[in-house]
């Protein structure tokens, strides 16, 4: 009756449009929260290998949601972006802490940058002389597939945290904002948890495995070269992977469009393929298969950067 009235069609809007352009990252945000209700209120009843492992899958699909929504996804607003996915199921990451991290990551000329590429596992060559031989170890380890998986996470969480308390004491006040934000995210969801009956122990390690499949993800997405076309990585995985990881698996063309919704990469990689791949240099996997096949154990390279001169 509106409609004939007076031509009103709700789905004909362009909040409608919007909507319905981003309906796979709604369809996303709906599975994982629902993944998340379902295993964690089942706790106490279901078997601890299914539960706890399915809780590492759903809080790294949660991250890979929290990197569209910093990304400019599923709405054009970030406030209700980000009040869609700060709660911080992983616990670690405040989410405006990631987001200011991850876009000052995106500054491609300063990529794998030891000092202005937040997300950079390199260091400063005389940095790195300075460590002592067990640190030296544990860096190499670090950079093959397995070790970023085992030991990335913490290793990782520790060097941010250290990062983030010098922050505080030079008294930045966003970050104490981001961390007092992620202290207030924590209190329902630690309340619900205790509620569901989930077991501390079991979630904390659902918690690092999850982000220890994030950490295969990043574990080759940069590389340092001379062009910063040719520093990210494309993995044409096309699997469960590259679903869990919202296609970032397609690294390079994500930060050639960083503004394009996950949904939509793999049609922009396959019209524009060989391009593609000629901008990144040949910086190319067929499948995280041929990534671990090459350097589960095999460090891709070493943690000195190779061209720090020129970055200076």
């Amino acid at each position: 009756m509106l409609a004939a009235a007076g031509g009103i069609r709700p789905w004909g809007s362009p909040m409608f449009t919007a909507f319905r352009a981003e309906a796979p990252t709604w369809a996303a945000l709906t599975t994982c929260y629902a993944l998340f209700a379902l295993l964690t209120s089942a706790a106490p009843d279901a078997p601890a290998w299914l539960v706890y492992p399915g809780l590492a899958v759903v809080l790294a699909f949660h991250s890979s949601l929290q990197h569209e929504a910093i990304h400019g996804h599923p709405t054009r607003w970030p406030p209700v972006n980000e009040a869609l996915v700060a709660l911080p199921l992983s616990l670690a990451y405040p989410f405006r802490r990631y987001r200011e991290t991850h876009l000052a990551h995106h500054r491609d000329a300063r990529l794998t940058d030891p000092y202005d590429d937040p997300e950079s596992w390199y260091l400063d060559p005389e940095d790195y002389e300075k460590r002592p031989v067990w640190m030296k170890g544990l860096l190499k380890a670090n950079n093959a597939a397995l070790g970023r998986m085992l030991i990335g996470p913490g290793l990782g969480f520790v060097n941010f945290v250290v990062s983030e308390i010098r922050l505080i004491r030079a008294g930045r006040r966003e970050v104490m904002l981001g961390w007092a934000l992620h202290a207030l995210g924590a209190a329902p969801l630690l309340l619900w948890l205790g509620w569901c009956g989930v077991s501390p122990v079991g979630y904390a390690l659902a918690c690092y495995g999850g982000l220890a499949l994030i950490s295969l993800r990043s574990f080759l997405e940069h590389r340092a070269e001379e062009r910063a076309s040719e520093r990210s990585a494309i993995v044409e995985d096309r699997g469960p992977l590259a679903l869990l990881y919202l296609n970032n698996n397609l690294h390079a063309v994500h930060h050639a469009h960083p503004e394009v919704s996950w949904h939509r990469l793999p049609a922009l990689y396959a019209a524009h393929r060989e391009r593609f791949r000629k901008l990144n240099g040949g910086y190319v996997f067929r499948s995280y298969a041929e990534v671990l096949s090459r350097h589960a154990l095999k460090p891709k390279e070493p943690a000195a950067h190779p061209m720090m001169d020129r970055m200076r």
